[in-house]
């Protein structure tokens, strides 16, 4: 309630103080352009005409023009520049978790992709990454282009008290300076006991060009704090066709206790979870030198441009990761046959915590070859970086040296990309490491689409948690060698399809065997994936939006992977009243039955497990998704699969996303979107 209110109270004071925008429809494929570089502003920003004060006049007729906007971003290291997705059909644009990935039954709970990923980032790895998914990254980060202010607020609600607030603005203040903060909050106190979770992130940024073009300048403060609820799954799956338990806070949980429990959602104590924190402090400088120029636009108009042709950069980060553990009930006996770990008492606490900083110092020399094409360039760098754990134990003191390159070339025409990139870690902690990237891109003509060709290598150590320094391995920890990952393949973008297949080789891989005890497989696993996406018009208001992946591993593979994933949305789509923008339909789901990994709470691992099958029904949901010129609002009622009249009418016929994992029943979800230009 409290929330609601608060987003009530922003909404009315941004709408005493705002227009709404006109807003396109899903905007086409941008082609890749090159007048930016990665980590660099732009070189030039869009200037909009100052327009006639209409309010000089009461009776003078309002200016339409007057409500646009130019708006564009770019990720952080892309030279891309990309409009706002503003179509109503796809909920993945509304909620954080991705239709091809699945948690543990609970928004902001543990969560996994179920198509495959491979690993592919060199350098030291904590090894928590159970709830990334819901985090803001630095990768991640769009840096944007506006002549007006922006700003765009959210808010969902959905059974069971669950919440969740999205709010982004951004303006520039001058042509040359723009800043802006992204903040999500996730609140769910989950439908079976001790499952609550409660996310907070957020993300400040500014981009900043000096006036002459030769000075840049990127800032990114970055923060995540992980409140989530561990219930190590209910006792026994049979427990949920007990008709007597149809409140499924009455089904008996592993971790947690019951008498402590409630649906409270402004209550974010974590008895039995994780409590982690993360901050980042990102800083990129650099100084170009180049050529001049100008070009006249009228007789007393002149534009004049800079063109780089050699950039030093420096970047500074400097994170800080808390992890925790808490359980303040401890079952002496489960932490006994689990973690083999002995407790003093039949109800004890386990507290494990580790504190994480680092510190590196990037260098970076471009050079140009083509004055006029930015988009063509070559890189060398070199990192220095510290790494330092504190406890009461103990202090570990790690550093590594990384030396990189880059070779980029979009092509003045724009129809050919190139992308060589390497790194290699020369010294210290993850001696040895490296990664090697190569992606070629042709775009269609036309504007049909895009093709491109794709590989990557790379040599991994081993995460800091699978070995027997890290406070979460309990001593059961190993020596491993570097994983070596293999990936590489194609795809075809076109105006309504797109076509996607790779290959992943792993050598070495590291899973669980259980919920304390890692291993290292001696055979070469591959997994192969052919994934195919697009529209179909079948009437002209009935449309088929259909994804279609199959996954095949080797014979014996530690990794088990549903073979055939689809996810099928009928919606029927229109525009009435001029600015009624609707598609409403059917969204189902359905991945077949596969050998889902288990889940270890006090270390946040999935784990690897060879003798429980998960047969799910397909998910289905209902939904209305609709826009009125910037503001969207959306009606699911998700999980209707779960419906179940063998013992009158319920939805309590659940689905599973792991051994002892239900997913919940039926969800009534309700949300808006409105954007606003000041």
């Amino acid at each position: 309630m409290r929330l609601g209110l608060l987003l009530l109270l922003l909404a009315c004071f941004f709408q005493l103080n705002a227009q709404v925008i006109e807003l396109p429809g899903r905007p086409p494929r941008q082609p890749t352009s090159g007048p930016q570089q990665p980590g660099a502003p732009p070189n030039s920003f869009n200037n909009q005409s100052e327009k006639p004060d209409s309010s000089l006049s009461k009776l003078a007729h309002r200016d339409d023009e007057a409500d646009k906007i130019t708006l564009t971003y770019r990720f952080l290291d892309s030279t891309r520049r990309r409009a706002i997705d503003s179509s109503v059909t796809n909920f993945d644009l509304y909620y954080p978790l991705p239709s091809n990935w699945t948690n543990l039954g609970n928004n902001g709970a543990a969560a996994f992709p179920l198509l495959f990923e491979a690993k592919h980032t060199p350098g030291f790895d904590i090894g928590f990454h159970a709830y990334d998914v819901y985090k803001l990254s630095l990768p991640k980060t769009k840096l944007y282009r506006t002549t007006r202010p922006f700003t765009s607020l959210g808010y969902q609600l959905a059974s069971g008290k669950e919440q969740m607030i999205q709010i982004i603005h951004t303006q520039n203040p001058k042509p040359n300076f723009n800043f802006g903060f992204d903040y999500r909050l996730i609140n769910a106190p989950g439908f079976f006991v001790t499952q609550n979770t409660n996310h907070s992130s957020y993300r400040i940024f500014g981009n900043f060009e000096s006036r002459n073009k030769h000075y840049h300048a990127t800032l990114v403060l970055l923060g995540n704090k992980i409140r989530a609820s561990q219930n190590g799954g209910i006792t026994a799956d049979s427990l949920l066709a007990d008709p007597n338990r149809k409140d499924r806070f009455s089904i008996p949980v592993n971790l947690g206790s019951s008498a402590r429990f409630q649906t409270n959602p402004f209550s974010t104590a974590v008895h039995t979870g994780v409590q982690n924190n993360e901050f980042t402090f990102y800083l990129m400088q650099s100084y170009d030198l180049g050529k001049k120029d100008s070009l006249p636009i009228n007789d007393t108009t002149t534009a004049y441009f800079f063109y780089p042709r050699l950039r030093f950069q420096h970047t500074f980060t400097a994170s800080r990761n808390r992890f925790h553990y808490i359980d303040d009930r401890a079952d002496s006996l489960i932490y006994k046959n689990w973690y083999n770990l002995s407790l003093d008492n039949i109800l004890d606490t386990v507290d494990i915590r580790e504190n994480w900083s680092v510190i590196s110092n990037d260098f970076s020399i471009y050079q140009f070859p083509e004055i006029k094409n930015p988009g063509h360039f070559f890189k060398l760098g070199a990192t220095l970086e510290n790494i330092v754990r504190k406890s009461e134990i103990d202090k570990v003191t790690l550093h590594n040296i990384m030396l990189h390159a880059e070779y980029r070339n979009v092509t003045r025409n724009k129809k050919w990309e190139a992308l060589l990139k390497g790194i290699l870690y020369a010294n210290g902690t993850n001696d040895g490491d490296y990664q090697a990237y190569g992606q070629l891109s042709r775009m269609l003509p036309h504007n049909r689409g895009d093709v491109s060709l794709h590989f990557q290598n790379s040599n991994i150590s081993p995460s800091f948690v699978y070995g027997n320094r890290s406070f979460f391995s309990l001593g059961a920890g190993g020596v491993f060698k570097k994983q070596n990952n293999l990936s590489f393949g194609a795809s075809g973008n076109w105006k309504k399809w797109k076509l996607s297949v790779t290959n992943h080789l792993l050598n070495n891989y590291i899973f669980y065997t259980n919920k304390l005890t890692p291993s290292q497989s001696s055979i070469v696993v591959n997994v192969s994936c052919i994934s195919a996406s697009g529209k179909l018009s079948l009437t002209k208001k009935w449309n088929l939006y259909a994804d279609v992946s199959v996954q095949l591993t080797g014979k014996n593979a530690p990794i088990h992977l549903p073979t055939f994933f689809t996810r099928q949305q009928l919606a029927y789509e229109g525009v009435y009243f001029k600015n009624l923008n609707v598609s409403t339909g059917l969204d189902v789901r359905y991945y077949s039955p596969y050998k889902a990994n288990d889940f270890s709470p006090l270390n946040g691992q999935f784990v690897f497990q060879d003798s429980v099958t998960i047969r799910n029904r397909p998910d289905v949901a209902l939904f209305l998704h609709f826009r009125i010129r910037s503001f969207t609002g959306y009606i699911r009622a998700e999980n209707l699969n779960t419906l179940d009249l063998s013992n009158g009418f319920s939805f309590t016929h659940n689905n599973f996303a792991a051994p002892l994992y239900p997913t919940p029943g039926m969800i009534i979800r309700f949300g808006i979107r409105w954007w606003f230009v000041n």
